[in-house]
């Protein structure tokens, strides 16, 4: 029997499980980078909880677990800027990421600011690279951090956003 893997906005109970999600998965991240430095890596409690006020944020959740999450706010030009899609390692390869992507576009698309979307990723992440440009993104900019990070953004306009049933649709997997 399978279990529902459920979408819906993070509240300030979530933030622990969050954080916790978010070091269990970027750890990868920082191995692919040489760098347990980075700042998903030493986010306080107290920094994300900020975030998350000043923001929007979902999670997916399988029973009480927070198995996914995603993150986004509106800046002045109109852009929303998503950041931090995590995915349990486990629940992983399961199109989880790309329905949250897509839900946290939905959200965004209904605020009338959103113009486009913006996220980043590093140039070595070929599986983050895979999935946005699955999702109609494209490679605006790139940035050198460091000999070896790069940065990539990437972003697509919000019209090229058209909400889906399955963001809404509950995802069933057999856990």
């Amino acid at each position: 029997m399978g279990m529902s893997v459920t979408i819906s906005a993070a509240t300030a109970e979530d933030a622990e499980q969050i954080l916790k999600l978010q070091y269990l998965c970027y750890q990868s991240e920082a191995e692919l980078y040489g760098d347990y430095r980075m700042e998903p890596l030493t986010q306080t409690l107290g920094d994300l909880r900020a975030e998350l006020d000043r923001g929007h944020a979902l999670v997916a959740r399988l029973g009480d677990e927070v198995i996914a999450s995603v993150r986004g706010e509106i800046d002045g030009e109109g852009t929303a800027l998503i950041g931090k899609l995590i995915v349990h390692p486990r629940m992983q390869r399961h199109g989880l990421g790309g329905r949250l992507l897509d839900a946290i576009e939905a959200h965004f698309a209904g605020e009338p600011a959103a113009r486009r979307f913006q996220l980043l990723t590093g140039h070595r992440s070929e599986r983050n690279l895979r999935l946005y440009r699955s999702h109609g993104y494209a490679s605006v900019s790139t940035r050198v951090m460091n000999p070896k990070l790069t940065l990539v953004t990437m972003e697509k306009d919000a019209a090229a956003a058209v909400p889906s049933a399955r963001t809404a649709a509950t995802f069933v997997t057999s856990a």
